[in-house]
């Protein structure tokens, strides 16, 4: 399917917009001491806006890992955005499958506070490619 730049926009606006509503939505998972449903969150977070940046440059992809792909391929290799952001991405992607689908096992505070910290700085990346392109 072929998007307009009408569509692509709206569709940019709106990842983003989720990726910061799954920001806010932490504050209650932290404060509950949710921290396996806030991993979960925090990567969701980051994959709205690591897509929201893909569809702006007319990238689709239709996986998760996909979506790690190709921001690796078009983001990374080419040092728009540092390497770190795409290892704190894929560790991401790792910790919502272990925090979503293991048994016995929860993330801690300190494990969360530190990828929401991160989490919002990578946000903070993304969003200035976003509106360059």
């Amino acid at each position: 399917m072929t998007l307009t730049n009408e569509d692509r926009e709206a569709i940019v606006s709106y990842r983003i917009e989720n990726a910061h509503k799954e920001l806010k939505a932490l504050q209650i998972l932290i404060d509950n001491e949710l921290w396996n449903n806030a991993m979960s969150r925090l990567y969701y977070a980051c994959f709205y806006a690591v897509s929201a940046l893909l569809i702006s440059y007319g990238i689709e992809t239709q996986t998760h890992r996909g979506v790690r792909s190709m921001l690796a391929l078009h983001f990374i290799k080419d040092g728009k955005i540092a390497v770190e952001w795409n290892i704190f991405y894929t560790r991401l992607l790792e910790n919502r499958h272990i925090g979503d689908y293991e048994d016995f096992f929860d993330f801690d505070k300190s494990t969360v506070m530190e990828a929401y910290q991160k989490a919002i700085e990578f946000i903070e990346i993304i969003e200035p490619l976003i509106k360059k392109n």
